[in-house]
């Protein structure tokens, strides 16, 4: 009896197993890769070597790909005129907050949305979700209004980081992607551990919190990311100069800076998150390919 055959794809065993397979596959592997690559990295190159001309010369059509005059100093110039050490501990302190709120909103309602099922759980995820369809503008309004006047408290959190804290806790993506971590679980863990006389709050702490390393990574990335770079929110809310954050600073002094400077500080701004993705990439792409658990 014959073998069920192998999967299909683009090039059949037997051409790779010839010299001249190999060969075409390899140099289209390379170039493909290659031109992904260029794609990606091409944009950062074009940031840090623009930040580095003079203002004459950045601006100069047709550009130049290598400045012809290297103004590493530009960093430091932007960095002292720009003030952008306050403006890096606003932006941490929103960012830091907002995923913060998000793990304790988010963690627990997954949690019981996948394993305690209450009452109308699955109608309560379906209204979650609906919120996805609907677009972030038709939403400024009204979460404007309850954050200038938080109902029953009266309270007003314009100009403070609770503005952006609140709203950001509220997100229906992250709330979703634990539940379907979570789904995974076997049941007879929780079964278990309630034999054992562990409640709910013990449950989700010491069984569901340690095998979910690697979505509550992706989670925490993906809040931290989107508060950093957000823009227009911030803007609506943040009305003091004082506490508003990078993408919000350097949209107000773009008008009247040089545009080397500008870039500098674009550069700077975009640093840490270059940098958090580098460090935790594995963690992220085991966070978004975990779709089981092996025992």
């Amino acid at each position: 009896m014959k073998g069920a055959p192998g999967p299909r794809t683009l090039v059949s065993p037997s051409q790779l197993r010839s010299t001249r397979g190999r060969i075409v596959y390899w140099v289209v592997f390379s170039l493909v890769l290659l031109a992904f690559t260029l794609a990606f990295l091409f944009p950062l190159y074009w940031a840090v070597t623009g930040a580095m001309k003079s203002p004459d010369e950045l601006a100069r059509i047709p550009p130049t790909l290598v400045p012809e005059q290297w103004q590493p100093e530009t960093f430091a110039q932007a960095w002292n005129e720009l003030d952008l050490g306050k403006y890096f501990l606003n932006t941490i302190v929103v960012a830091g907050g907002a995923w913060l709120l998000q793990l304790a909103v988010a963690v627990p309602a997954a949690f019981a949305l996948s394993k305690l099922r209450p009452v109308l759980g699955g109608a309560v995820l379906g209204l979650m979700l609906a919120t996805l369809m609907l677009p972030a503008s038709a939403l400024l309004v009204p979460t404007y209004l309850t954050v200038s006047d938080v109902p029953l408290l009266g309270v007003n959190l314009l100009s403070t980081p609770a503005a952006i804290w609140l709203p950001a806790a509220a997100s229906a993506f992250n709330i979703y992607l634990l539940k379907r971590f979570f789904d995974q679980i076997p049941d007879e863990l929780i079964e278990a551990a309630t034999i054992d006389g562990a409640g709910p709050v013990r449950i989700l702490l010491r069984i569901v919190l340690p095998i979910s390393r690697p979505v509550l990574a992706v989670v925490s990335i993906f809040a931290v990311v989107a508060a950093w770079k957000d823009f227009i929110w911030p803007l609506l809310v943040l009305q003091d100069p004082g506490t508003q954050t990078l993408s919000v600073l350097l949209q107000r002094v773009a008008p009247d800076l040089r545009l080397d400077l500008l870039v500098a500080g674009l550069v700077l701004a975009s640093l840490p998150m270059v940098g958090l993705f580098l460090v935790f990439q594995k963690q992220i792409l085991a966070g978004l390919t975990a779709g089981s658990l092996k025992g």
